[in-house]
């Protein structure tokens, strides 16, 4: 789809879609003069300042400074990316909407097709009459409006029903398997989950990505996952939260915790702002994309060895994002699934609100239950080790830890000062925990920093003006990394000489690594208000290097026609590389 074509959807979205019908069943509004009034959804305020108008279809709360179209109110009331409220809108007003770009945009929707698919059958195997996995989950506590929520499913145990289900469709078989939802043996195919309570994992726009298996009664694995594919890398996802963004978002922070179950039961609760990762340590992108949605993460991961090493680096992780992070082990019970169905929806909230600790905090409640305080030695080692994780703050958080810590240890601050600054003291707690562990990099070949630069900075200005675009054709060297090709290669097929890149829409064509390949770059590469300087500085630096490697070229041919003794050849190469210094000179 053209940027043209896309631009052509969101205008009959506008034409098609009146706000008032879009707001009004979402909020109560009353007819003022030309307009209506309503309490604004988007603040807490008793005297109605949110107003919409109809003559205009716009809306805006004269409270909060809240304002837009209809597709802006949409995006801001469910916590959806712009693509995400025009997809919305345009089901809701009937208006068709290609989603993809090329052939790679096409291959994505159908995986896409053949997951829905599958989730539609196994669900209809669960719901449609009594089955073990129906048993199970009722014998779970959990509730028939939340399990059609969470759109669970049910895998018999015979070996084909699903295969023979999809491939009756028209469905291909490597599809099948690229997902990971068959398995191939001696040529034939059979169905990967069998015997399994299915979680269908959904992304953020509604599509089935993925999904995740539980095995009835005894057998290997407890939990089955689907392969990584094309549409479906884990470490970009948090299982729920299609369903739970705009409660994260409403109560100002996320629970995040450890299981399918976990996430199940706390929603069926009450306690609707939760989340979990995919049975993985969480990553760096799981945390951007909590982001999106809160300042505030609470880790409520299970009470054994194994949930406390996952609450530590995943702390370190959210603080790496910038979030504010505490962290909640559940007393006596394993897990937060456990405890809520014992204690109930409030005695969760309160545990929170009383027993969440700050990760500094944290980490330094268990460095206490490691120490023998009254014994000097380990004191001193006790109090290194709260060096060590001071020394990770920033220097506001760290001189409150040090007041607090030299209160309640009866230390001078000035010796823990020095200590935090001396850099002896490890971040190590021995035994079963770690606070520095982190995820590691990805361990990829990278292109000089230069070359890398350049490619960034080029990525960037196409998107502040389109008709760079076409200068670059003449330079195909300038873009190096697999992501940038990709990226360069939907800026090409959305181009148009009327208007510049839609940045959403731009969003909305990439991958996962692609779209955190140029996140970053909006991130991090500032452009200044000259960009037609930064351009021509950019297009500079492209052809000195062009002449750098013109003028190895010609020193390795005048070797050759030295030896040839072919003295025209030696006489015009001469002159090309004279040419070409003064041509550098200037």
């Amino acid at each position: 789809m053209t940027q043209q074509n896309y631009q052509s959807v969101i205008d009959e979205i506008k034409s098609r879609c009146s706000i008032v019908d879009i707001i009004s069943p979402l909020v109560q509004l009353k007819r003022a003069g030309t307009n209506y009034k309503g309490i604004c959804p988007f603040h807490n305020e008793k005297t109605p300042s949110f107003v919409v108008s109809e003559a205009k279809q716009i809306f805006t709360c004269f409270g909060c400074g809240a304002s837009g179209d209809v597709i802006e109110f949409v995006k801001r009331y469910h916590n959806l990316t712009f693509p995400e409220a025009v997809e919305r809108l345009a089901l809701q007003c009937g208006i068709s909407i290609p989603e993809s770009y090329g052939e790679q945009g096409k291959k994505k929707e159908g995986y896409y097709e053949i997951n829905r698919q599958a989730a539609r059958y196994y669900y209809s195997a669960f719901s449609g009459k009594t089955n073990p996995g129906l048993t199970y989950m009722i014998g779970r506590g959990i509730e028939p409006s939340v399990l059609k929520a969470f759109g669970i499913g049910y895998a018999d145990d015979s070996w084909d029903s699903l295969s023979g289900e999809l491939t009756g469709r028209g469905f291909e078989r490597n599809m099948l398997l690229e997902l990971g939802l068959v398995s191939e043996k001696n040529g034939r195919i059979y169905d990967k989950f069998r015997s399994r309570v299915i979680f269908p994992i959904i992304n953020t726009r509604g599509k089935v990505i993925g999904f995740g298996g539980r095995i009835i009664g005894d057998g290997e694995p407890k939990y089955l996952n689907s392969q990584e594919s094309i549409i479906f890398q884990k470490k970009y996802n948090l299982f729920g939260l299609n369903l739970t963004r705009s409660e994260i978002q409403k109560e100002g922070y996320a629970v995040l915790v450890e299981g399918y179950m976990d996430v199940i039961s706390l929603y069926q609760h009450g306690i609707r702002n939760v989340a979990a990762s995919l049975g993985t340590a969480l990553t760096q992108q799981q945390a951007r994309l909590l982001k999106r949605y809160t300042e505030k993460v609470v880790l409520c991961y299970d009470s054994d060895n194994a949930g406390i090493e996952a609450a530590l680096r995943g702390s370190d992780v959210l603080r790496k994002e910038g979030l504010d992070v505490r962290v909640l082990n559940v007393p006596q019970e394993k897990d937060p699934d456990e405890y809520i169905k014992k204690n109930g929806r409030e005695a969760f909230l309160a545990l929170i609100s009383k027993k969440a600790l700050p990760d500094v905090e944290y980490k330094i409640a268990l460095l206490k239950k490691q120490y023998d305080l009254s014994d000097t030695t380990q004191s001193i080692k006790f109090l290194q080790k709260i060096s060590g994780i001071l020394r990770t703050l920033t220097p506001v958080e760290a001189d409150l830890y040090i007041g607090k810590i030299s209160g309640e240890y009866r230390i001078s601050e000035g010796a823990l000062r020095r200590e935090v600054q001396s850099g002896a003291g490890e971040i190590d707690l021995s035994g079963p925990v770690r606070p520095e562990a982190h995820e590691k990099p990805e361990e990829t070949a990278k292109p000089d920093g230069s070359s890398l630069s350049l490619e960034r900075m080029l990525l960037r200005l196409i998107l502040l003006r389109s008709e760079y675009l076409e200068g670059l054709r003449e330079y195909p060297e300038a873009i190096i990394t697999a992501r940038g090709m990709r990226i360069l290669t939907v800026f090409r097929d959305m181009f148009t000489e009327d208007s510049d890149l839609e940045l959403e829409a731009v969003r909305d064509a990439l991958d996962e690594e692609e779209l955190e390949y140029l996140e970053e770059i909006l991130r991090e590469v500032q452009v200044g208000e000259k960009d037609e300087e930064a351009y021509a500085d950019c297009i500079a630096k492209l052809q000195e290097r062009r002449l750098e490697k013109r003028k190895k070229e010609i020193i390795d041919l005048l070797s050759l026609a030295e030896e040839t003794g072919n003295q025209s050849q030696l006489d015009n190469l001469m002159k090309e590389y004279m040419m070409i210094q003064q041509m550098q000179k200037r």
